[in-house]
């Protein structure tokens, strides 16, 4: 099994070079004395052994969309039966230092909010406060028929009662994905848990590939971006425009835009300044040496 940080986040021990330090020193200059929105991704969790989507470092992933999902019953049960193992595992995992350092900007006042394409909900874990879930959460299940919204916990019981065994014959599950889409292939016989309340069609409650992010939470966020000076994206290839969008929106009202990411991201061209990092370093590194705000 891929394993998921169990332990609370350790210190980070620093090993930011030389170009690495002085880039971050350019992002202190730029946004020092700004208010700053922050948009993250799955990058930022990968210390927190999750692993991303697109990384360096990633494995080629093929998530299942939202027309698969509603259309295909054999392809739903298969990913419930993934997702029954996979999200046991992510809802194990910790905080690691990135979130812990995102929380502390927090609360010294230096955001005006953190806009997540996570589903992990780690930034809430770890302390953050003021927090747009752009896709949903991995711990809410939700029926397409009447509405009704679970926990997840209450659904995997469900589950439980229904394949009894399963999660014991499933022990040596290899990689699981951000979604907790863990990779097995006995799901032939899994049997689908039907809505408690109307026995219609369940859905784990965030916001599959070719499924629309609500309009409200997309205003939030914009707003967010509109209440702050400046933009701090963190571990988000920014590949899908869910994200993106964001990005191109404080570009064009003239805010400064710092993107930290390893490798690439479809917003570098918007960019005032781009640092190829591992997002929990340079957060921490953020965290302690960005200013506080000048009070008038």
């Amino acid at each position: 099994m891929t394993g998921f940080v169990r332990e609370p986040p350790a210190a980070v021990v620093s090993t930011l070079q030389q170009a690495e330090r002085a880039l971050l020193d350019e992002a202190v200059a730029l946004l020092g004395g700004l208010r700053l929105a922050m948009l993250t991704g799955a990058g930022l969790s990968t210390d927190s052994g999750i692993p991303d989507y697109r990384g360096p470092q990633s494995v080629p992933r093929n998530p299942m969309t939202y027309q698969q999902f509603v259309g295909d019953e054999a392809l739903r049960r298969r990913y419930w039966a993934r997702n029954h193992l996979g999200w046991r595992h992510l809802r194990r995992a910790d905080p690691n230092a990135g979130h812990a350092a995102v929380a502390r900007l927090e609360q010294r006042g230096l955001l005006s909010g953190l806009i997540t394409q996570n589903v992990d909900r780690l930034h809430s874990a770890a302390g953050s406060v003021n927090v747009i879930d752009l896709h949903g959460t991995f711990d809410r299940v939700v029926c397409l028929q009447c509405t009704s919204s679970f926990a997840r916990s209450r659904i995997a019981e469900i589950l439980e009662a229904l394949n009894p065994g399963y999660l014991e014959r499933q022990s040596d599950a290899g990689d699981i994905a951000p979604d907790a889409d863990a990779d097995v292939d006995d799901t032939g016989d899994f049997r689908m848990a039907p809505c408690p309340v109307c026995g219609g069609m369940l859905k784990p409650d965030f916001v599959y590939f070719g499924e629309n992010v609500p309009k409200s939470r997309v205003a939030d966020a914009y707003s967010m971006v509109d209440d702050a000076a400046a933009l701090l994206v963190a571990g988000s290839s920014l590949t899908v425009m869910s994200g993106l969008r964001f990005v191109r929106h404080a570009a064009k009202g003239g805010k400064p835009v710092v993107i930290m990411n390893r490798g690439w991201t479809r917003g570098d061209e918007f960019a005032s300044l781009k640092i190829e990092v591992g997002v929990s370093e340079a957060l921490t590194y953020l965290a302690e040496e960005l200013p506080d705000l000048t009070q008038h």
